[in-house]
């Protein structure tokens, strides 16, 4: 299957997951399970910064015309994915990921080091979510709380994916 293919069937799977599931699933009022910017960390590692925020913009606006949050999930998106090939600079060895495979995954990167990258992104992405949507230092504790726990579901679930959907060597 093209990378092009697998990229649209992504992004329409895990909208349609985040939306009509994950979105539906609240625990105790500060657990969010978010994998929809899955899509975005799992681009192929050559896209150019510009394509790649762009698609993270589409992306971000499509969840948030379904979740009316005017543009929240777009800036989270947006700015993980302009962080994402530092990150990744940041992550790959000397000479670069040599891998077949294209895009970042468990197999490309080695477990570890793809748990770090998801995670750092993840995170970042959370930051930038709920302090946009409860936007009041006032209840800081709330808001780590919510960024913590969200961010430890968030990745549970991408590991789940990349157990489910990637082949080891």
């Amino acid at each position: 299957m093209s990378i092009l293919l697998r990229n649209i069937i992504r992004f329409v799977l895990l909208l349609l997951l985040q939306v009509f599931v994950l979105n539906k699933i609240l625990l105790h009022q500060s657990v969010s399970f978010n994998i929809y910017m899955l899509f975005v960390l799992l681009l192929p590692f050559n896209l150019p910064r510009p394509a790649l925020m762009l698609l993270a913009l589409l992306m971000g606006l499509t969840h948030d015309m379904f979740m009316d949050t005017m543009g929240m999930h777009a800036a989270a998106c947006v700015f993980i994915a302009y962080l994402r090939p530092f990150i990744i600079n940041i992550l790959s060895p000397q000479g670069g990921f040599e891998t077949t495979q294209k895009t970042p995954s468990m197999t490309s990167m080695g477990v570890s080091q793809f748990l770090i990258y998801a995670s750092i992104l993840v995170f970042l992405h959370n930051l930038i979510f709920f302090s946009l949507e409860v936007f009041n230092v006032g209840s800081f504790l709330y808001l780590l709380l919510k960024i913590v726990f969200s961010t430890a579901a968030s990745i549970f679930l991408i590991v789940l994916y990349e157990l489910l959907f990637f082949s080891r060597k």
